[in-house]
């Protein structure tokens, strides 16, 4: 938490404008509304995605902000907020950041109407003030990320994921909504410039990476308060097991796919196929891909001149890098 609070520091005074007029963003005539979305804003995480847009920002316009980047970050945390509560409600999951979710407490249909609720109410923030270019970047990062979660359950009842289109799925899945943070923290001081096309370039990199960390928790690299394996059990063909399955013989190819699709509940069997993994390289590998985007990532970020803003990006690279949860 010392390494989030140090990121803040020079966008503190935003963070704090910005969390009061994203309460008022969401407010609405319907008490029940109300009573949850005063729910979500108490709970809320790091927030990282604003953090992203105000960052961005201050680093391309040397320090300035306007009230399109205060829109701009509401509109991401809506459409980010609503789709985690319809995640929760796909997963049927019960619990988000160790609080119930909102499903848990409301129950399905509630939880899928906050959902569009809050979605709608991001999509008329950009409408009502005419920031149509930034509505664009959200709408094709929402587009995106339906497509990803789509094209990774298609693969998951084959389970003939390659390499390049696990990075797809990546790209789509987690990628595209902080490539839309940082092209839309640029565009909303400096529209229609280079530095979108940057920064979403940028925020696309970082996201690969977040993803590849994410995969390599699954092998027990950390205590994260998830269990180890989880994503075999799920069918998921993270970067880890696709280089272990191009590596091994046919016998070996052959056994992992059962074990995946046929005894993804057989604890000892996921232990076996975990074993595997390490066993082949998949680990180091899949590190070095992620250390690879990290790299390219920072070179973006190399062509900008020194700020506090700069830092903080390049502190958050290095956090998405060593994070242990």
């Amino acid at each position: 938490m010392k390494v989030v609070y140090q990121i803040k520091q020079p966008i503190a005074h935003e963070m704090e404008v910005f969390e009061k007029k994203f309460s008022l963003f969401m407010s609405s005539k319907v008490a029940l509304l109300n009573k949850i979305t005063h729910f979500i804003v108490n709970r809320k995480g790091k927030q990282m995605r604003p953090m992203f847009v105000f960052l961005v920002a201050k680093m391309v316009s040397n320090g300035e902000v306007n009230d399109r980047t205060y829109r701009g970050a509401s509109v991401i945390e809506l459409i980010h907020t609503a789709t985690l509560v319809h995640d929760d409600v796909v997963d049927d999951s019960n619990q988000r950041r160790g609080f119930f979710s909102i499903n848990a407490l409301w129950k399905n249909k509630i939880a899928v109407l906050v959902g569009d609720y809050l979605l709608s109410k991001g999509l008329l923030l950009s409408i009502d003030n005419d920031d149509f270019d930034l509505l664009k970047i959200i709408s094709v990062a929402v587009r995106e990320m339906s497509e990803g979660e789509l094209l990774q359950i298609e693969k998951a009842r084959r389970l003939d994921i390659t390499e390049a289109i696990y990075y797809e799925i990546i790209r789509q899945k987690t990628a595209t909504l902080i490539a839309a943070c940082c092209s839309l923290g640029a565009a909303a001081v400096k529209p229609n410039s280079v530095d979108v096309d940057d920064m979403r370039k940028f925020g696309e990199l970082i996201g690969m990476a977040f993803q590849i960390k994410d995969d390599l928790f699954d092998y027990g690299q950390r205590k994260i308060g998830k269990p180890t394996g989880i994503d075999i059990k799920e069918q998921k063909m993270t970067l880890p097991l696709i280089y272990a399955i191009n590596q091994s013989s046919k016998k070996d190819k052959d056994w992992i796919i059962n074990s995946i699709k046929n005894h993804n509940k057989d604890k000892k069997r996921v232990n076996k196929v975990i074993d595997f993994v390490k066993s082949s390289g998949g680990l180091d590998y899949a590190t070095a891909k992620m250390h690879q985007f990290q790299d390219e990532a920072l070179q973006i970020l190399a062509q900008y001149p020194e700020s506090d803003y700069k830092s903080s990006l390049k502190l958050m690279v290095d956090y998405v890098i060593n994070r242990e949860k």
